[in-house]
């Protein structure tokens, strides 16, 4: 079983056990969450789809920890002009864990 859900403006493919990472969400460590925003149950093969969403579907999951990700190098040259800029950041992530799809 598997389910389509759409967390902070991103659509992620989620199963039971699972762990991902997102953007930054609300809440600290070991905090429980309810995903409403599910877009597509699949339910050992029949397939629901929503309009936008599934209706009485949603999916509980755990934050595991607050983190930020790898270094992303912002690099911006405009040739034979002398314009060279080298900036970076880390992105603020969120681990998660999903424990149950209600469907």
């Amino acid at each position: 079983m598997y389910a389509i859900v759409e967390i902070a403006g991103q659509q992620f493919k989620v199963e039971k056990g699972r762990t991902l990472y997102t953007h930054r969400l609300e809440g600290e460590a070991n905090a429980e969450l309810v995903l409403d925003k599910v877009l597509l149950v699949d339910n050992g093969g029949v397939i629901s789809v929503g309009a936008p969403t599934v209706e009485g579907a949603s999916v509980k999951a755990t934050i595991i920890e607050h983190l930020k990700g790898e270094k992303v190098i912002v690099f911006k040259k405009k040739r034979r002009k002398g314009y060279v800029k080298k900036n970076g950041h880390r992105q603020y992530l969120t681990k998660i864990q999903i424990d149950e799809i209600a469907a």
